[in-house]
């Protein structure tokens, strides 16, 4: 039995690398009546709509026009789904053939809410390392290509918040694990879903940025706000101290 799932990839002038994002998609080994695509673009004004259009017979829904960002995109590609699982592609990362199935055993056999697949950067990250939400984010492998949610849990958890520029996967998943009756977990480390690329907008954001993204996103969610700030004083101590050790 195949469980139905919606995969949404946005795009901006991503022309060097959506044909082999669309690609890894037509080439699952999955189902095919049960994968919905999804492609939100954002007003591109290079090749990447050419490119898109010579596969559009492979594509459930598409749009292409001026918006706020990744997030906002992701949004608006969130009201199209209509499969019982949904995972986000990034227009410069890719899917490994077996994903799926991977990913619609795993909901079928132990019934969760979410799912943190195993992916490839510059090396292998698995895991899932739920209890320690509380002082870091660094807790999963990569929010595009390895996650995966239920539909039905992404309605209650609501779209992604897009006051969080940087890092709304962030607030989303915080407010996701922070909830005690969603039940989530990783695949085995042998179990890659895909490549995740290293060079995304995750790697152009400076630390200070992030740190203070992250910080907001906590306070946000409620958490105590004297703890929030130790937290941020202890990785800004620890990012200097790592810096010095580097130089010397």
């Amino acid at each position: 039995m195949y469980s139905k799932i919606s995969i949404i990839t946005v795009s901006l002038n991503s022309e060097k690398s959506i044909e082999r994002t669309i690609k890894s998609i037509i080439k699952l080994n999955y189902n095919k009546n049960k994968i919905e695509f999804i492609i939100v673009d954002g007003g591109s004004t290079d090749n990447t709509l050419k490119i898109i259009n010579n596969y559009r017979k492979y594509i459930h829904f598409f749009l292409s026009e001026k918006d706020q960002g990744m997030y906002y995109a992701i949004n608006k590609g969130l009201k199209h789904c209509t499969g019982d699982i949904i995972g986000i592609l990034n227009s410069d990362d890719y899917f490994y053939k077996n994903a799926l199935l991977i990913v619609s055993k795993y909901f079928r056999k132990f019934n969760i809410d979410y799912l943190f697949g195993t992916v490839k950067k510059k090396k292998i990250h698995h895991g899932f390392h739920k209890n320690k939400i509380w002082y870091k984010f660094d807790i999963y492998p990569s929010h595009s290509v390895g996650f995966f949610i239920k539909r039905s849990v992404q309605n209650i958890i609501g779209n992604y918040d897009i006051k969080f520029k940087y890092s709304a996967d962030r607030d989303l998943l915080y407010k996701l694990i922070s909830n005690n009756k969603f039940i989530g977990m990783p695949t085995k480390k042998n179990e890659v879903i895909g490549k995740f690329s290293p060079d995304g907008i995750s790697s152009k954001i400076s630390f200070f940025k992030k740190m203070l993204e992250e910080s907001k996103i906590r306070v946000s969610n409620n958490q105590n706000f004297y703890l929030v700030y130790l937290l941020l004083i202890m990785r800004l101590s620890y990012y200097f101290i790592r810096k010095f050790l580097r130089k010397n």
